[in-house]
């Protein structure tokens, strides 16, 4: 039994659950009754328990099989008599086969491993295959005295002398043959011959019972009785029949006893039988089950009630019993700690076949010295990777192999030697399973905590963190590491741009590949910068050759006669090759003394081509081609039990096997496991296991065999069958008892079995995906040609999706895309394969859990074009049908609330880095540079998506980044004054260079790079000093230094003028030779006095540096003088120059101006700004000029066209940060923040693109909802004196309302059908709805004191105005044609110095208002009384109302929020969720029933808290801050601030017994309950006591996500 979900180690060996299922007697059958019937006659060896293995078959198996993969584990059962006729069952060849699965059984489960159904027979002596010589000559000399026996015994047996010792060798009957009479008579001569040699001391008692022990009897020996640790994993069941010794002699008891062959009793056989279970009775008492069955003549027959209720009882016993035996191995495996189960099946995995591979090492002394003094050369100092290379077969395994062995050795020194055994193993198949394994590994071996889950979850964290893993290591001065990954060329194709180019000191990569165009060696060569690394590995000397085979033949006990030997030499290649060594000896083993061998194959594809024919010729070429076709078919191996189901649903295989004979049964139809062990023991080492997904799977372990079975058996539709038959199997097509419709050339006539084959489902349980299902099915049917089933069952199955992630991460889906992709002709594949991108952040921050995926997918899909594409539609009904269902509380999206797939987002991804400081396109390489606070440099395969180099070196802040050479280049400076040149393609740093000053300098305000690729060289400037670099050799060119008062503040190198043109404080601008750094000018600036420069941008076809002012003075500086090109109304925060100069951007204050480029030098473009809600942070131009791209402080970007005179196109929603960052490669734009590490890559391709789901374009937060969400009220963008009403379903702007001044706040009056806008100026203005005309006007109690908030009661009777300190409350009557609006009935002062920040109102003029100090009070008007409630500790960001209207809820900045009873003016709970990202409330509001909180958060996420016991129910991350939010009958709508409308539905299971934490797999988060009345939720909520404590009237309830560290 082999662990699914994590295997199990024990005693140092993984265990596998195999069942080996013994009974005594010679088996042929199940079920005799289908040979009486079909008139063939009954075999006369048949055993009697054959109802009993079908009944166990039929119904025990299964369960115990469910109940095993429930639990992670795949089960097993290895019954090799099951289908066979009876001398197949009785050969000797059988019975060792036996004997070794039990073995293979005992060695591989963890639970049980042998079950044993005892009867009344013992069954026949099997004539043992070998006797050795010493024990021939004892046994002949009891024969002498009678020559026939002699004669028989000789004629049977021939001596093998290259056996080691010799031995005698049973021949079987020739081709076409049958076993005879003789063979009874043979065994018995043997037994007498025994029987004599044991009394007189010349054989021991052993070697006495390999002639008197049946088969049934040596499987019990072996698998209970001598196994000194086998009995908690056997069980035996007796079957007893009271009576049977009065009917003994009667026919129909002839099945149930041993019979000589003339028919007579077995009297020997009944003796040792009784002594058998004698045995057992003493040694294992509590194992025996027995049964007692009354004797009847018809008692062997299911229809006999007694007979059916004892198979009944059988198999709930075994059951039982083998349930119970799983659990007690399972608990009593020692714990794995925080060392996952599948690394230490992988670790023992390779470090086995190592060990198989070195025992093979032959020669190469001279080599392994080399390679040593070269390790111990890189021992002191950083160094690159050691490779070696060489063609398939030439012995670079084991050269690997025994240099792990020796690495300790070869250093001297203490050492950590990890070996991989590329592709040998599910982990270490792709680059991304390899890397996530060594750092596991290596965190372990080096004493180090094991990295948290998310920081492996992605591969490019993974690959940073090995990276810094290895730089660990010489900082511990402890000892040495040395890892060897051999096959590089086995990874599936992702590149290897995770190898570290470079390896710090004591720390050795040893790499292995093959050269041409199917090796990697090529690419392992570019990435590490070196086209002639590498050390080749040569062919075997002509003696070394020899010396390995003869090694081989050593370890195998064989040797060969002279002329074998000499004929082996011949045969052997003159080149050397390890690889066709090995097979001649494969064939030269098998070579007995008197056989006469043929010559051996001279080439290696003749050498398989030879193995193929001699494994058809044993048997037979169809099961052959069909069981090493489904092998080579397979994605990536099966097992032996998927193997024989898949045989067993193999309609030509079984129409084969059963040609002559009929099937055991008549209910189902199995392929004979016996056949397919037969063919695995004669492929012997050409089939390899490999440890995947929790279970050991079969694979040819030679390529070239693997290639000649491909030619051989599977071209054509052959191979399309082999793939079509797999995926049925996977899909489960006939499992669960679906039969399957066959023709038996035996029968002649159609049947219709149950094949047994186990189910495939996609989970087991809950917690343990069926991993072989998700690996194989996707690639068996694309292989067989099903599309349509590929389309329906995986790419538009969200299951699949929701499976493949939640167990192999988001990585895996995306690889099924990419798999897929190329062959399937479906356009959506591509929107699907986008949304499942697009997912990763929210996946990164949850994990991958079911409602976080269906409700993101459908978030993004519903906003996509009705009708939907099919495939997205019937996703999109799958999730909601999942939601209908679902267990636990969540949040389901209505409608499409989120960017959908085929908009401008194309990827929001999160790097190792802390804030972003510097970003860089490669546009010919298709790479993104990021510079970061920490000082790496992360470089991004913008067409994977990946992380491929992280670039340490850095100990302070990446200022700038420049990439050039074509793109394979790039130049970073940092704050901790150095330069460095990287290579883009190894991630190699070529060298660093210094600039002088202080290590620790304080924060530069200035900081430039420019790099001249016609005379090599690199301009840094920074405050105090302008140098210059060469490129080449890392030489200083000049240095020029500031005045002792002054500082540069601009720089521009002039390449017309060989020049370097400085601008320095204060207004200072001087002229050096770009060349030689010489003083060729200086002059004040004249067209800006008493100004300090805040940036500068390049014009260099003019020749001159655009300069901003700290006073908005824009100045044109040339080396003959300077102009005063405009001066704006605020200090000049950025330039920009787009890339052909003809257009210039300024950024001030909250807004963009242009400039066109003109003789003079530029001229403003544009008569009206491009205007933010917030300060303009930066800017970039598109690639024809036609657009640009503006972010500002709030984090929106928007998108605007040059061409429209300035039209705003798009509102796009940053990382959360202000965006600091914009950077163009193409028409792809890179935003970022120097506040958070994920970054955002946006096509601007897609941004003028028609959109079926238009945002609306609101920045402000203000936005209001009408009619159900119809419509969107908000200040228009540009000129907020006016509202804007856009038309959801049309998706836009449907009017635009003149308020006359500016707009502070928006509420709706659903009922009244009236919008209120306070303003500015302190007025509201109401608005009717329906007809927009008849304004009502609303004066301030106060002149020009702008409204703060405004609130509606419940039942929209009453109007409350805030403003900082005076609260108007007025009342809304019923009129015509609109309501009436009275008063204000009621004016009061808060008489606080602080402002009022949010206001709620109540029926009866009660009014709840909240400060910005955090103070909470309730105020009655009707008696002018002031009920403080407990404050908050910092500014209360919104007061909410219960419909009922006797609770309130608060929240602050702080992340609080309190849930009030306004009757006690009391605290109820204090709720508070933080998550590290960012903290505090946003909005807040009832459900409609009351029961509910919904609070939108500051880290763009909503929460649903219980009113009854404050227990945090659900939450989910919308990307979007979300203003307002307004109830609906089963859940809520809410505007964000990137213009989407959610609507969700709040699906709440009436028992919340099977509720899960919203925080289970969530990232750094944390939430807490206080209740204040526990008297009051005990009479509540009875049925819950977990929020109760036996302390006190205050309770605690914390619940802690799982907070990472990353390494």
């Amino acid at each position: 039994m082999s662990s699914r979900g994590g295997a199990r180690w024990l005693n140092g060996d993984i265990r596998d659950v195999g069942l080996a299922t013994g009974e005594h007697g010679p088996l042929r059958s199940w079920n005799t009754r289908a040979h009486e019937e079909d008139g063939r006659g009954r075999d006369p060896l048949a055993g009697d328990m054959d109802a009993e293995r079908e009944a166990l078959e039929s119904r025990a198996y299964p369960e115990v099989r469910d109940f095993c993969q429930k639990h992670g584990l795949a089960f097993e059962v290895v019954d090799l008599r099951w289908g066979l006729r009876s001398a197949e069952a009785t050969e000797h060849l059988t019975a060792d086969i036996c004997l070794e699965e039990i073995d293979r059984c005992q060695k591989t489960s963890i639970g049980p491993s042998f079950v044993a159904l005892l009867g009344d027979q013992y069954g026949p002596c099997p004539v043992p295959p070998l006797i050795e010589e010493t024990e021939w000559e004892a046994l002949r000399a009891q024969l002498t005295a009678r020559p026939r026996d002699l004669e028989l015994v000789t004629r049977h047996f021939r001596k093998d002398e290259n056996a080691v010792p010799p031995a005698y060798v049973l021949q079987g009957p020739g081709p076409g043959e049958s076993p005879g009479p003789e063979e009874a008579s043979l065994a018995s001569v043997l037994r007498s011959g025994a029987q004599e040699a044991w009394r007189l001391g010349l054989i021991s008692q052993e070697q006495w019972n390999r002639y008197h022990r049946s088969v049934f009897a040596w499987e019990l020996e072996r698998g209970l009785l001598s196994a000194p640790d086998a009995a908690g994993g056997a069980t035996v069941f007796l079957r007893e029949i009271p009576d049977l010794e009065k009917h003994v002699l009667e026919d129909c008891a002839l099945p149930l006893v041993d019979r000589l062959p003339d028919g007579c009793l077995d009297t020997d056989a009944r003796q040792l039988l009784a002594g058998l279970k004698a045995r057992l009775a003493q040694a294992h008492p509590g194992l025996l089950h027995a049964h007692r069955l009354p004797w009847s003549r018809d008692l062997v027959n299911p229809k006999n009630k007694a007979h059916a209720r004892y198979l009944r009882e059988l198999g709930e016993q075994l059951v039982a019993r083998a349930n119970r035996q799983v659990l007690a191995s399972l608990r009593e495996s020692p714990p794995g700690g925080d060392v996952p189960a599948w690394l230490l099946q992988d670790v023992g995995h390779h470090l086995a076949q190592g060990a198989e591979a070195a025992r093979g090492f032959c020669g190469r002394g001279e080599l392994l010295a080399r390679l040593g003094q070269r390790l111990r050369r890189d021992e002191g100092a950083p160094h690159a990777p050691l490779v070696l290379f060489g063609p398939p077969g030439i012995g670079k395994t084991a050269l690997m192999a025994a240099l792990a062995e020796r690495a300790a050795g070869l250093l001297g020194r203490k050492t950590v030697t990890v070996l991989r055994l590329l592709g040998t193993s599910r982990a270490s198949r792709d680059a991304r399973g390899l890397v996530r394994g060594l750092c596991l590994q290596l965190s372990l071996a080096l004493g180090l905590p094991p990295p948290p889950a998310q920081a492996l979850a992605a591969h490019h964290r993974a690959t940073q963190l090995f990276h810094a893993l290895l730089h660990a290591v010489p900082r511990r001065d402890f000892e040495s590491l040395v890892i060897l990954l051999d096959a590089l060329d086995e990874l599936e194709p992702r590149g290897l741009a995770w190898l570290p180019a470079r390896c710090p000191s004591r720390v050795h990569l040893v790499l292995s590949a093959r050269p041409g165009p199917r090796g990697a060696l090529d690419t392992l060569r570019r990435t590490l910068g070196d086209p002639d690394a590498g050390w080749e590995v040569t062919p075997l000397a002509g003696d070394e050759g020899q010396e390995m085979v003869r090694r081989l033949l050593d370890g195998a006990g064989r040797t060969l006669s002279p002329g074998q030997r000499d004929l082996l030499w011949a045969s052997l290649p003159d080149d050397g090759h390890p690889g066709r060594l090995r097979l001649a000896f494969e064939e030269a083993r098998r070579w007995a003394s008197f056989a006469a061998p043929a010559p051996l194959a001279s080439t290696a594809q003749e050498a398989t081509r030879q193995l193929c024919a001699r494994l058809e010729q044993t048997h037979g070429r169809l099961l052959v081609s069909h069981a090493l076709g489904y092998i080579v078919s397979s994605r990536h191996g099966l097992s032996e039990a998927e193997l024989k189901d898949v045989l067993s649903l193999d309609d030509e295989v079984l129409e084969e096997v059963y040609r002559e004979w009929t099937p055991p049964s008549r209910e189902l139809l199995r392929f004979p496991p016996l056949s397919w062990v037969r063919l695995r023991r004669d492929l012997g080492d050409c089939l390899a296991r490999r440890p995947a997904d929790g279970t050991t799977l079969l694979a040819l372990a030679h390529r070239q065999l693997a290639e000649a079975v491909h030619e051989r058996y599977l071209r054509g539709p052959e191979g399309t069958r082999r793939h079509g038959l797999l995926a049925d199997f996977f899909l489960g097509t006939w499992s669960e008892g679906a039969r399957k419709l066959s023709t038996l050339p035996c029968l002649g006539t159609p049947l219709s079995l149950d094949r047994k084959v186990a189910p495939q489902p996609l989970w087991f349980s809950e917690s343990v995906a069926n991993l072989r299902k998700l690996e194989e099915m996707p690639f068996h049917l694309l292989r067989a040609g099903r599309l349509e089933e590929l389309k329906q069952e995986v790419l538009g199955n969200v299951a699949w999706i929701s499976c493949r992630a939640i167990s192999g991460g988001l990585e895996s889906v995306l690889d099924d895309f990419e798999l897929c992709a190329p062959h399937v002709d479906a356009p959506e594949l591509g929107l699907l394969r986008e949304a499942v991108e697009l997912c990763r952040p929210a996946v990164e921050l949850r994990g991958p859990e079911k409602s976080t995926l269906y409700a993101e997918l459908l978030a993004r899909l519903l906003a996509l074009a009705a009708p939907l594409p099919p495939l997205v539609a019937q996703l999109c009904q799958q999730a909601q049908g999942w939601f209908r269902t679902c267990p636990h509380p969540v949040l389901v999206p209505l409608a499409g609330f989120l960017p959908p797939p085929g908009g401008p987002l194309r990827a929001t991804l999160t790097g190792c880095h802390k804030g972003i400081t510097a970003m860089a396109w490669s546009l010919e390489e298709e790479l993104l540079v990021i510079g970061s606070h920490d000082g790496i440099i992360v470089v991004w395969d913008m067409k994977e998506h990946q992380a491929i180099h992280f670039l340490s070196g850095h100990t302070g802040e990446v200022r700038c980044v420049k990439v050039f050479a074509e793109g394979t280049l790039a130049v970073s400076s940092s704050r901790d004054r150095t330069l460095r040149l990287w290579s883009l393609r190894t991630g190699q740093e070529k060298f660093t260079i210094w600039d002088g000053g202080s290590r620790d300098p304080p924060e530069p305000r200035f900081c430039s790079l420019h790099v001249d690729e016609t005379s090599k060289v690199v301009y840094s400037a920074s405050d105090s000093k302008v140098n210059a670099w060469s490129l080449e050799t890392a030489e200083p060119v000049f240095r020029i230094l500031a005045d002792a008062s002054h500082t540069w503040m601009g720089m521009a190198v002039l390449a017309p003028q060989a020049s370097l043109l400085l601008l320095s404080t204060p207004g200072a601008v001087s002229l050096w030779s770009a060349a030689t750094g010489t003083l060729q000018g200086k002059r004040p600036l004249s067209s800006v006095k008493e100004a300090t420069p805040t940036c500068g941008a390049p014009a260099q076809k003019q020749g001159k540096l655009v300069t901003g002012f700290s006073n908005g003075a824009i100045s044109l500086v040339s080396s003959e003088g300077d102009a005063l090109l405009e001066k704006l109304p605020e200090a000049v925060r950025f330039l920009v120059v787009s890339e052909d100069e003809s257009l210039l951007a300024a950024g001030f204050g909250r807004s963009v101006r242009i400039y066109l480029a003109d003789t003079q030098g530029f001229h403003r473009f544009m008569a009206t700004d491009l205007a933010h809600e917030d300060a303009v942070e930066t800017a970039v131009f598109g690639p024809d000029n036609n657009l640009i791209v503006t972010g500002s402080r709030d984090a929106l970007i928007q998108v605007w066209s040059l061409s429209e005179q300035g039209a705003l196109l798009d509102v796009l929603e940053g990382v959360g940060a202000p965006v600091s960052l914009l950077a163009r490669g193409g028409a792809l734009v890179a935003s970022a923040s120097r506040l958070s590490s994920s970054f955002k890559v946006w096509d601007l391709r897609r941004v003028q693109k028609p959109q079926a789901c238009v945002p609306f374009p609101d920045r402000s937060g203000l936005a209001a909802v009408s009619h159900g969400g119809s419509y969107v009220y908000f200040p228009k963008t540009g000129d907020k004196s006016k509202v804007a009403v856009w038309d959801v379903a049309e998706g836009e702007e449907q009017d635009v309302l003149d308020v006359s001044n500016e707009v502070r706040c928006l509420e709706v009056a659903e009922q009244a059908r009236l919008l209120f806008t306070g303003l500015v100026s302190g007025t509201v203005l109401v608005i009717p709805l329906d007809s927009r005309q008849d304004v009502l006007c609303i004066p301030p109690p106060e002149a020009r004191q702008a409204v703060a908030c405004l609130a509606l009661s419940k039942d929209e009777a009453c109007l409350a105005v805030a403003y900082d300190c005076v609260v108007l409350v007025l009342d809304i009557s019923p009129g015509d044609p609109c309501p009436v609006i009275d008063g204000p009935t009621y004016t009061f002062y808060t008489q606080l110095p602080e402002a009022i920040a949010s206001v709620a109102v109540l029926g009866g003029h009660r009014v709840v208002y909240g400060m910005t100090d955090g103070g909470l009070f309730l105020y009655e008007c009707a008696r002018s009384q002031v009920f403080p409630l407990e404050a908050h500790g910092c500014h209360i960001t919104c007061v909410a109302v219960s419909h009922g209207e006797q609770l309130a809820v608060s929240g602050s900045d702080d992340a609080l929020l309190c849930l009030w009873d306004l009757q006690a003016c009391k605290c109820k709970f204090e709720m508070s969720y933080t998550s590290s990202y960012c903290r505090g409330v946003q909005c807040t509001c009832f459900s409609k029933d009351d029961k509910y909180v919904y609070a939108g958060l500051k880290d763009r996420s909503i929460i649903v808290w219980s009113v009854t016991d404050g227990t945090l129910l659900a939450i989910q991350v919308v990307h979007a801050m979300v203003n307002r939010i307004i109830p609906t009958s089963n859940g809520f709508i809410a505007p964000t601030s990137h213009g989407y409308l959610i609507r969700e539905r709040f699906h709440c299971p009436s028992s919340r017994t099977s509720q899960q934490d919203p925080l289970k797999t969530f990232k750094k988060a944390v939430w807490m309950v206080k209740s204040r009345q526990r008297e009051e939720l005990a009479a509540a909520a009875p049925q819950d006591s977990g929020s109760e404590s036996p302390h006190g009237n205050e309770s605690k309830s914390i619940k802690r996500s799982q907070v990472c560290l990353i390494v």
